[in-house]
């Protein structure tokens, strides 16, 4: 990876180029990320599936959908105040979990996103990303919506999506995460909200 690189865009070019793992043969897109370079809040599932590889984009099926709906009754957008990337950035066939080599082959364009961006939250969507990014036994049925601090930043995980349209039962729950962040976020960013210090 250049360490010259000072943008978003120019990480963004060199990641559409890369081909560390056997997951570059498949893919129709990368799917790098979408949303404000300023965010302050930043949310990072576990990778692209059928839809999100072909749009190149994170979160565009039903998942998407349902997130979009979340976030927009926290007064949250992909468009305007947060950023959406994902573990790893090439769809696994068939939409697996990512294995855990691939992971290692990806993260560091994620670390590298995450330092462009300088977020003070991240939202880990679904028990890979919870995992990777918090701790490796974290189960999302007992620590959704639950904070934890590492290096400056404040975590959180909760249900990825789609497994909120496979079980419905959870979205009260998951919903209860979202407005905890909506709290966290006045308490720690409020710019978020008000637009001052976003473009």
């Amino acid at each position: 990876m250049n360490s010259e690189i000072t943008t978003l865009e120019q990480l963004r070019v060199e990641c559409l180029n890369c081909q560390k793992c056997g997951l570059a043969a498949t893919r129709t897109n990368v799917v790098f990320g979408v949303g404000n370079p300023n965010a302050r809040v930043l949310f990072i599932g576990e990778g692209p599936g059928e839809n999100e590889d072909l749009q190149g984009e994170p979160f565009v099926g039903r998942g998407g959908q349902l997130l979009d709906k979340m976030l927009d009754a926290v007064d949250l957008s992909r468009k305007e105040n947060i950023y959406i990337a994902n573990i790893v950035k090439c769809r696994p066939p068939h939409n697996r979990d990512p294995q855990p080599e691939e992971q290692e082959h990806c993260i560091n364009w994620l670390r590298a996103q995450t330092k462009l961006i300088a977020p003070k939250i991240i939202v880990c969507l679904g028990r890979i990303s919870a995992q990777k990014l918090i701790k490796q036994n974290f189960r999302v049925t007992a620590e959704h919506g639950m904070w934890f601090e590492k290096g400056g930043i404040q975590f959180m995980g909760t249900f990825h999506p789609a497994a909120l349209l496979r079980n419905p039962n959870n979205k009260p729950a998951a919903m209860s995460d979202f407005i905890a962040l909506r709290d966290k976020i006045n308490e720690l960013c409020p710019e978020t909200y008000t637009g001052s210090g976003l473009v």
